[in-house]
């Protein structure tokens, strides 16, 4: 298998993808569906559906992955606008373009996000609806994955930390929850499209949750080392907003030991699954090497 020419495959089909299920820019209203596709076409690795798909191709299956796919950047999108606001990081640029909020205006990009928010809801149960066990499994994994316990929790854990004495223990719940739970639940979604058994659904969670990890943990180093044009946002950030990381709290060496080790234990236990694994292990492992 090329590694590189399947990964653009799949990120073209997802770009494909996402102009045939979201609405196009000139629905009305059309500033917000403008809005809402600046963001989710503004580029990046499209790493969370190229999992769902990696994962939905372990084993044969007939089912459609895309709308799954389109929903997990859809509801990741919505967190990236949100994030970016001036009430939360209160960023400029994100993927090297300006932010949302820059690009329009405050009120509109809260709009978009949540408008791409409930469109990730609405992709799941509509396109699923002749399959109802398996819309409803999918509906529960993402706003779990997504809700105040996970995504949302951690993000508040995030803003608390900002004020609190940088712990460890916070720390991982702020990576396993605020970054790691989208993650896993693009690996667990994936592979409920599959013929999978429960074991196997079991220990994609468990290698979803150590690549999550790995993946937040090597984003503060790249913070703490790379440049803004790199990283096609501003660099430093972190350590600008006072936010708890790996490299701050341990070091860059032992953050870069931390991450190597639970990208290892993702593709052990992807490598236990087995199936058609070749593609997904070996994008666990571009994973840690990436530049931005």
């Amino acid at each position: 298998m090329d590694f590189n020419r399947t990964l653009k495959k799949y990120q073209a089909q997802i770009e494909s993808a996402i102009g045939d299920l979201l609405p196009p820019g000139d629905t009305r209203p059309s500033r917000l569906h403008q809005a809402m596709l600046y963001s989710l076409e503004a580029g990046g690795k499209r790493l969370r559906p190229i999992l769902v798909l990696a994962s939905q191709q372990l084993f044969p299956s007939t089912i459609n992955p895309f709308p799954t796919a389109i929903a997990i950047e859809c509801l990741h999108t919505y967190s990236l606008i949100h994030d970016d606001l001036p009430c939360m990081d209160d960023s400029d640029l994100r993927r090297g373009n300006p932010t949302c909020h820059k690009q329009f205006d405050e009120a509109t990009a809260l709009l978009a996000g949540d408008a791409l928010l409930t469109y990730a809801f609405w992709l799941l149960s509509n396109c699923y609806q002749d399959q109802p066990t398996l819309a409803n499994e999918l509906v529960r994994d993402l706003s779990h994955a997504a809700g105040n316990e996970k995504l949302i929790g951690g993000q508040m854990e995030d803003l608390m930390g900002e004020q609190a004495a940088p712990t460890a223990e916070r720390l991982e719940y702020i990576h396993h929850n605020k970054t790691a739970a989208l993650i896993t639940t693009s690996l667990t979604m994936g592979i409920r499209m599959s013929n999978a058994t429960d074991e196997h659904i079991a220990m994609m969670t468990e290698a979803g949750k150590h690549l999550g990890l790995a993946f937040q943990i090597i984003d503060d180093i790249l913070d703490a080392t790379a440049d803004a044009e790199t990283l096609g946002k501003p660099a430093g950030a972190d350590a600008e907003n006072c936010k708890m990381t790996y490299p701050a709290l341990f070091g860059l060496d032992e953050s870069r030991r931390k991450a190597h080790h639970h990208t290892e234990q993702a593709k052990s236990l992807c490598q236990s699954i087995g199936g058609n694994n070749q593609f997904l292990l070996d994008l666990i492992a571009s994973m840690e090497n990436r530049v931005n």
